[in-house]
This record gives structure tokens, sequence and C-alpha cells, in this order.
């Protein structure tokens, strides 16, 4: 295995990459489907993305982050700006994720609908 090189666009895309839940790895071991980093034309590392499987809690765990907290502590009004969050992020085109964020939330479905609708209003 080759090590991933401490080369500024490296260290630059790190922090995003691991947000995304994505991993860096050496241009020499990367597969198919990675994406290349190129600096000046030079291939340097690659980002292999998350698998799908996991995905929701990879989000929701991402807006507890950027809240400080976890969904069923937060606001009312928080828990509707988290779900436009989770929206725009395209949590709910996977299978069962109004059922699962309620769950994560601690509040109902027809809640989460409700917050979508609201969203779709406006």
């Amino acid at each position: 295995m080759s090590r991933i090189p401490r080369h500024p666009l490296v260290l630059a895309v790190k922090p995003v990459v691991e947000a995304l839940g994505a991993t860096l790895v050496a241009w020499d071991d990367r597969e198919p489907g990675d994406l290349p980093l190129k600096w000046e034309g030079v291939e340097i590392a690659a980002v292999r993305m998350a698998p799908l499987h996991g995905a929701l809690d990879r989000m929701i765990d991402g807006v507890e982050r950027e809240f400080g907290s976890k969904l069923p502590l937060l606001s009312r009004e928080e828990k509707q700006q988290a779900i436009r969050l989770l929206d725009e992020r395209g949590a709910f085109t996977l299978r069962r994720a109004v059922e699962d964020v309620a769950d994560a939330m601690g509040v109902s479905r027809i809640t989460v609908y409700n917050y979508l609708n609201a969203l779709h209003r406006s």
C-alpha cells in the first residue's frame, strides 16, 4: 500500500473529504470509480467516495455536528432547519428516509412530512 503524499492539495481537501465520509487514497492504490486529485496535470492522490450504505446516518451525523447537538435535543425551529439541510443534501431520496429521520429526531413521520411540505411551499 502506497502512502498518500503530504501535498498542499491533499492537505487542503482532507477536511472536505472527511466531512463527506470519503477517504483519500494514494494514486497507486486507486480503484475504478475513485476521483483523481490532480495538481498542474500531475496525479497526486484520489478520493474514494463512501458507499451508499450508511449515507443517511452520515448525513444525520453531519447535521448534528453542525448544530452541536443530537437531533432530539434541538428546538422545533432547529429541527425544521435540520430537515431543510437534510432535504438539500438529498437525504429524502433514500428509501425509508422519512421514517428513519423521524426516529432519529424523536418525532412522528407526519411531523417530518409537515416540515418538508412547509419547505416546498415557500
